[in-house]
């Protein structure tokens, strides 16, 4: 009898610990919800941008807490865990949601030995090369068999630059514009046509010089300009340095001069408030607007650690739809390589 009576009071204890985790999983992915609609001005506070940089991971946390909650009956946290489960859901649906489809001709036109530039289309490449550590064999390559007619890079070196044009960049993409603001790390852009009124840096950042140039697209209907991005990354003692870089590119959503596609390491998330306020009502994500899911690009170098982040981005002026968005790996680098096929009305 005593053993019996024994096994309610042991229910009650697993109960209680499932419950008391549930709590706590559904109170840390209550956290991570607030820091993403908070403010962009609070969202530099410390470690916050690291954070909401990990915001759909905080939906496996609620599903967790959901499940031991209904194992404990914790009514209470199993409701709270639901409705984060929901708003993850309506805050990440865009990247499985695709919005305008590619033309029809555009895969035919990406997908010649010899890209056509002067039609309407162009696959491009972004990535961050890590300080000039990526191996520059495999970038030429994916620009090879992926037929890149626009590239932007990232932390490049004087001695990179120099492997990238003995590795062959050249055959493929003869025309660059490549810029350093401290005379050691730069950004770069490649084409494959001729890059039009070449700038070291269209943005006018404190963070870095962003060089831009025009490609002609519908022969030459149509010139959209194109921007190698590299905002400052959130670090301890940067945090307000960050905020600056985002805010100085979102300055850019004034200049209706031009029709821009900007590409680059920009250090935000889809979820932090700063790039949302970049995008603004005038410019779109690629792998939004793709809708083929997630593409994580950060961190690349770490064995055990999978890419958990999508900062490096290809995003969209008006007039211009994306698709085809994929990321690659190159060894040497931290981040992946972000690759989309555009196209322009």
């Amino acid at each position: 009898m005593a053993a019996a009576a024994s096994q309610p009071y042991v229910h009650k204890g697993r109960h209680r610990i499932l419950g008391a985790f549930a709590g706590l999983f559904a109170f840390v992915a209550l956290l991570g919800a607030i820091a993403r609609m908070l403010p962009e001005s609070l969202q530099s506070l410390p470690y916050v941008p690291v954070v909401v940089s990990v915001t759909p991971w905080f939906t496996l946390l609620a599903a967790l807490a959901l499940m031991l909650a209904l194992v404990a009956r914790c009514w209470g946290v199993a409701l709270l865990a639901l409705v984060l489960i929901g708003v993850q859901i309506w805050w990440q649906t865009p990247f499985f949601r695709p919005g305008e489809s590619l033309p029809a001709g555009a895969n035919n036109a990406v997908s010649s030995v010899r890209p056509n530039t002067d039609d309407a289309y162009a696959r491009v490449m972004t990535m961050n090369v890590y300080k000039g550590h990526a191996d520059a064999r495999t970038i030429v390559n994916l620009v090879r068999d992926q037929h890149i007619e626009v590239l932007a890079l990232q932390e490049t070196t004087d001695a990179f630059i120099a492997a990238l044009k003995a590795a062959g960049l050249g055959d493929y993409l003869p025309y660059s514009q490549v810029s350093s603001s401290d005379g050691v790390y730069g950004n770069g852009l490649w084409s494959a046509s001729p890059l039009g009124n070449p700038v070291d840096d269209e943005v006018d950042s404190s963070a870095s010089f962003m060089p831009g140039g025009t490609v002609q697209f519908n022969g030459s209907k149509t010139a959209i300009r194109f921007v190698s991005v590299h905002t400052t990354s959130p670090k301890p003692g940067m945090w307000e340095q960050w905020r600056r870089s985002q805010d100085e590119l979102g300055m850019m959503r004034t200049r209706t001069d031009a029709h821009y596609v900007f590409m680059g390491d920009f250090n935000a998330t889809t979820d932090h408030t700063a790039f949302r306020n970049f995008l603004g009502t005038r410019f779109r994500d690629a792998a939004q607007e793709a809708g083929h899911g997630f593409t994580f690009t950060w961190p690349q170098n770490r064995p055990h650690i999978p890419a958990f982040a999508g900062i490096d981005h290809v995003v969209l002026d008006q007039g211009i739809t994306a698709g085809q968005v994929t990321v690659a790996h190159v060894p040497g680098s931290d981040h992946a390589a972000l690759l989309a096929t555009i196209a322009v009305r």
